[in-house]
C-alpha cells in the first residue's frame, strides 16, 4: 500500500470538562492538495478518514505506518529504565516544548501526519495519552529541573517551542541541531497600559528565550509572530519588518510555519516577523530561504 500524504494545515483543540473530567479532542484539517491512497483492491480512502483513524486510536495508526511502540504496552511509565546519558544516542526526535498550548497541539498533529518521531512536554501525561495514543513520547515534569530537562532532550534533534519559558532553563544544547522558537516578543513590545502590565512576565520570558538562542551557537529559527488569534488559517501572510508589533496571526498558520521551518535549517540562525496578510506561500523552502538571505543567513 502506497500512501501519499498532502501538505496540510492542522488545527487541534483540547478542552477539559472540569465537572466530569472528560478530555475531548477536536481535530479538523484543511487540505492544500488532494491526498490519494492506493491499496491492492484499488479502494480509495479519504484523508479525513485517515485522521479519524488516528483520533479514534493512536495505536491503529502506528501499526498502519509500521512505527515502533514508544510507550509500554500497559501504559505505565518506563522513564526510570531509560539511560539519558549523551553517549551513543541516536538523535532523530522532534521535541514540542509545550504540548498543552493550542499551537503546540496543532504542531503535534502535523508532525504525526508527517511520520516524524515526536516527543512532547505536557503537564498531564494521562490526558495527553488519551488524546494522542502512543504515537508520541510524552514527558512531564519541572522544566526548571536539570534532570528532567536531560530526560526531555534525550534523543532529540530539533526543538519546537510554540510558547515562551522553556529555552531559558536549558544549560546545554549539546547534540541539538536546530531550535524553532515561536516568539511574540514584538507583539508584547507593541502593547501599552494595563495590557503591557499583564504581559510583563511573558515578555520577560520571551526576551530570555531569544537571548538564550542568540548565545547558544546552534542553528535557530526565531519566528516573531503578531498577536496569536483563534481564527482560520490560510488567509495569506505578511513578512514585513515591524509588522508583528501591530498585526495578528492565526494560531493555525503559526503552527504551519513552525512545522515548515523544520526543513530549512540555517547555517547559524535568523529571525523574521510574520502576520496574516495578502501573500500566499506555495513553496515554503524557497520563501524561508529568501528570509534567511534577508537576515544575512543561508542554508549550510
Amino acid at each position: 500500500m502506497a500512501i501519499h500524504l498532502p501538505t496540510l494545515q492542522a488545527s487541534l483543540l483540547f478542552r477539559i470538562n472540569r465537572g466530569s473530567e472528560v478530555f475531548h479532542l477536536i481535530a479538523n484539517s484543511r487540505k492544500q492538495e488532494r491526498a490519494s491512497v492506493f491499496c491492492s483492491a484499488k479502494k480509495k480512502i479519504s484523508f479525513m478518514d485517515q485522521i479519524l483513524d488516528y483520533i479514534e486510536g493512536g495505536p491503529k495508526l502506528r501499526k498502519w505506518y509500521g512505527a515502533p511502540d514508544l510507550l509500554p504496552k500497559d501504559g505505565s511509565s518506563a522513564d526510570e529504565e531509560i539511560d539519558y546519558s549523551e553517549e551513543e544516542q541516536v538523535r532523530d526526535a522532534v521535541l514540542v516544548a509545550d504540548g498543552d498550548s493550542d499551537v503546540g497541539q496543532m504542531v503535534i498533529l502535523s508532525l504525526i501526519v508527517k511520520r516524524a518521531r515526536v516527543k512532547v512536554v505536557v503537564k498531564d501525561k494521562r490526558r495527553a495519552s488519551e488524546a494522542f495514543g502512543d504515537y508520541v513520547e510524552l514527558v512531564s515534569g519541572d522544566t526548571s529541573n536539570k534532570q528532567f530537562l536531560s530526560k526531555a532532550l534525550s534523543r532529540v534533534q530539533t526543538i519546537i517551542c510554540p510558547s515562551e519559558g522553556f529555552l531559558s532553563n536549558i544549560s546545554s544544547f549539546k547534540g541539538i541541531k536546530h531550535v524553532i522558537l515561536l516568539s511574540q516578543l514584538s507583539a508584547y513590545k507593541g502593547t501599552s497600559g494595563i495590557q503591557a502590565f499583564m504581559k510583563g512576565n511573558t515578555k520577560k520570558l520571551a526576551e530570555q528565550d531569544e537571548s538564550k538562542l542568540l548565545d547558544s551557537g546552534i542553528p535557530y529559527t526565531i519566528i516573531r509572530a503578531g498577536t496569536l488569534q483563534d481564527t482560520p488559517g490560510g488567509q495569506g501572510l505578511c513578512f514585513d519588518e515591524g509588522s508583528a508589533s501591530e498585526g495578528s496571526l492565526s494560531k493555525e498558520d503559526a503552527a504551519l510555519i513552525c512545522v515548515e521551518a523544520l526543513n530549512s535549517v540555517p547555517e547559524k540562525g535568523y529571525i523574521f516577523e510574520v502576520v496574516n496578510g495578502d501573500e500566499k506561500v506555495s513553496d515554503w523552502k524557497e520563501r524561508l530561504s529568501q528570509l534567511m538571505e534577508r537576515a544575512g543567513q543561508g542554508l549550510p
